[in-house]
């Protein structure tokens, strides 16, 4: 590794065993950053830590359900015993859900759609607020879809979710604006080759969308460049 912008900085970044996640925890590690990853299935975490160390970086893998109990508190406690500040944030993990008519949902379902897309997220930015606000610059980014401010038939379920959590994550930027050196932004991956969409489109041929690694690219760019302020932007 030769450019090292991220040397010395910590990032935290969740649903980070496979996927858009996994991708981004990798180009942030190839970057110098200490990359904390979290997802439910340790194997995963596992494999991406092996190519973070494989690469030359550093990572540390904390498996979890960011939807149960305490979980996110207890993360944040634990991160905080070994670090002072946390620099870049990725929320990145989140449920699709059923793909059904308004009227049909399950709302045992639509219930825990919403906890770990909204709730688990707003437990993520009150958890780590504080070493947020203890780094110099602290980047937060979002991952969105388009239907969180496009309504789809069918895609009500997710795309509430994602319009709330984009509304959650942009006020918390709001609040912290003037009185810390956070910023936010959201980032809609679009098209992408990823479990997630595999299961939305199943007769879509995997080939003739991007690659992960194209918005994880595109995710540790702006991380690079300090986006303004409640940045949005899609990845084409």
């Amino acid at each position: 590794m030769t450019e090292q912008p991220f040397a010395n900085q910590v990032a935290l970044v969740t649903g980070a065993s496979r996927g858009i996640g996994a991708a981004t925890a990798l180009a942030l590690g190839a970057a110098g950053a200490h990359v904390i990853l979290t997802a439910r299935t340790a194997g995963g975490l596992e494999e991406v830590e092996e190519a973070i160390f494989a690469a030359g970086g550093s990572a540390t893998i904390a498996p979890m359900d960011l939807a149960e109990n305490d979980s996110v508190a207890r993360l944040g406690t634990a991160i905080a015993e070994r670090w002072s500040a946390l620099d870049m944030l990725v929320l990145n993990a989140a449920a699709l859900g059923t793909l059904s008519a308004v009227p049909a949902f399950d709302f045992k379902e639509f219930a825990k759609v919403l906890t770990l897309n909204v709730t688990a997220q707003a437990a993520m930015l009150a958890a780590f607020d504080p070493l947020l606000k203890n780094a110099a610059a602290a980047r937060v980014i979002g991952i969105t879809s388009s239907v969180g401010r496009t309504p789809r038939a069918y895609w009500g379920m997710y795309g509430a979710s994602k319009a709330a959590f984009e509304n959650l994550l942009l006020s918390y930027g709001e609040e912290v604006r003037h009185i810390s050196g956070i910023r936010t932004a959201i980032v809609d991956p679009g098209a992408t080759r990823t479990k997630m969409r595999a299961r939305a489109f199943p007769g879509e041929d995997p080939q003739s969308v991007k690659a992960p690694e194209v918005v994880a690219a595109r995710i540790a760019a702006l991380m690079t460049s300090g986006f303004e302020h409640g940045h949005f932007e899609r990845v084409v």
